[in-house]
């Protein structure tokens, strides 16, 4: 396995301690090497001294599984657009069978990559990519960098990422829906009210400022993250569980979502940007401030999001996600719809709620359905209701929580592309952002002030709240 960039904050951060925590759980092939390439002056000896030192941030440190991983690590310092270095690589590589590059770079470099890797022999039948988000700014720039890889090697051999899905609790909804006869014929238009997805971020943009700028909240968040959950939710039942079959109903879904005009752009998503204000008890400075400059970037997102399908038609799905919101949360919400008579009398109609499925991802891993029951004891105005959450808690299970890229490590060498994004999949949710993009853009939508550690600007509110909906607190 070859990491390019290993020596970069994802990598340091995520990608090698689930790596040292797949060797901990001994998960990983056992002939596997592992090279990190990046142009940080290293040799083997110091680039294990950092990675050491960095896992020590993330975790207690067992010493035998830390020499276990040690034995397999080394490190090339390269410019991997250079053909020259790369061909160096490729020497220290040697003979080998299966070869797995993870791109951890700027979507840029992509291109330039591939034909140096290419070009030193290393991008053969056996080779996988592994491509790391964004994949590209919009549809333009991601057909450029897909045609780039397709240069090079076969579709099946592109393993994309979005981490989301290699979270536990991701993967569970799934298995919620499809291993379970209790949810499937209830989970259409018939039953549920609506769909809340939300990613809301406490923290600031801070230095990732000269990236973000470039693709805001819109392209950074929803394109993906957002649009994946999205799949999950709405998608048919596939046919199998197999890698084509599920990415075959995530893909129709894409092509279900109705297009943004600049008639319902205005009314049906909010677009904002914080100033400053007090988040967990600090005062933070607005985005115009952290940059340095005027700018229009937005760092909050909210829409109503209609798929015209005959499963979801008239269900809405309200999104939203942001920087330096009140608090850190990932969340799938799904409405049912309120019972049609109430037989309790009067006295429960404050008390009788609808029931209501809440899937977090994080900070907690927890799926939640809240269910309508007795209260407890006597009453002189008859039977009185009390709503309890049924709750699959995977912090009671007592084991660890693992980092979402370990699962997709596992996958990725074993070829299974199931968690893995295909090309026209990537491609159809651009087409979709673009849409968002251009009608902002003819609507002359600029982004709405809110202070840091409040929901967004209030029209956020406003997007949700007719029907009575309003968004989950």
């Amino acid at each position: 396995m070859v990491l390019l960039g290993g020596a970069g904050d994802l990598a340091l951060r995520m990608l090698l301690p689930s790596l040292y925590f797949l060797e901990l759980d001994r998960l990983l092939p056992h002939d596997l090497r592992i090279i990190g390439v990046a142009r940080a002056d290293h040799d083997a000896a110091s680039y294990k001294a950092l990675v050491r030192e960095q896992l020590g941030k993330r975790a207690t440190v067992e010493e035998a599984v830390w020499n276990r991983l040690a034995a397999r690590l080394d490190y090339v310092p390269a410019n991997i657009t250079s053909e020259e270095d790369t061909k160096k690589l490729a020497e220290r590589i040697g003979a080998h069978g299966t070869l797995v590059i993870f791109f951890s770079l700027s979507p840029s470099l992509y291109g330039p990559a591939c034909q140096a890797l290419q070009a030193a022999g290393l991008t053969g039948p056996n080779t996988r990519l592994i491509l790391e988000k964004p994949l590209g700014r919009d549809l333009e720039s991601s057909k450029a960098t897909n045609a780039a890889v397709a240069a090079v090697v076969d579709e099946s051999q592109v393993f994309r990422i979005d981490h989301y899905l290699g979270k536990e609790t991701v993967q569970n909804l799934t298995a919620l829906r499809f291993a379970n006869v209790l949810f499937e014929p209830l989970w259409d238009r018939n039953t549920i009210d609506h769909v809340q997805i939300t990613i809301a971020e406490t923290e600031k943009v801070g230095d990732r400022w000269p990236y973000y700028d470039e693709y805001g909240a819109l392209r950074d968040m929803v394109q993906n993250h957002m649009l994946q959950l999205l799949c999950l939710v709405a998608m048919e039942a596939p046919s199998g569980f197999d890698p084509d079959a599920v990415r075959d109903e995530k893909v129709k879904v894409l092509r279900s979502l109705r297009p943004f005009t600049k008639e319902t752009v205005a009314h049906d998503t909010v677009r904002g940007q914080y100033v400053a204000g007090v988040v967990e008890g600090g005062a933070r400075a607005g985005y115009v401030e952290e940059v340095g400059k005027p700018t229009k970037t937005e760092t909050f997102v909210a829409m109503k999001v209609a798929i015209d399908n005959w499963r979801w038609d008239g269900v809405p799905f309200f999104l939203r996600t942001g920087k330096n919101l009140p608090d850190r949360r990932t969340q799938i919400v799904v409405q049912f719809k309120p019972l049609p008579h109430n037989i309790f009398g009067p006295a429960t109609d404050g008390e009788l709620c609808a029931n209501r499925l809440v899937i977090d991802l994080q900070p907690d891993e927890d799926i939640s359905l809240t269910i309508m029951n007795k209260r407890p004891g006597l009453s002189d105005e008859g039977m009185r209701l009390q709503s309890l959450p049924l709750s699959l808690s995977f912090g009671q299970t007592g084991g660890r929580r693992r980092i979402a890229y370990e699962k997709l490590f596992v996958d990725a060498f074993r070829g299974d592309r199931t968690l893995f994004v295909r090309r026209d999949e990537v491609e159809q949710a651009w087409r979709f952002i673009d849409g968002v993009s251009a009608a902002w853009e003819e609507a002359s939508i600029e982004p709405a002030h809110y202070a840091a550690g409040t929901w967004g600007p209030q029209s956020a509110q406003g997007l949700i709240s007719p029907g009575g909906r309003a968004w989950k607190a």
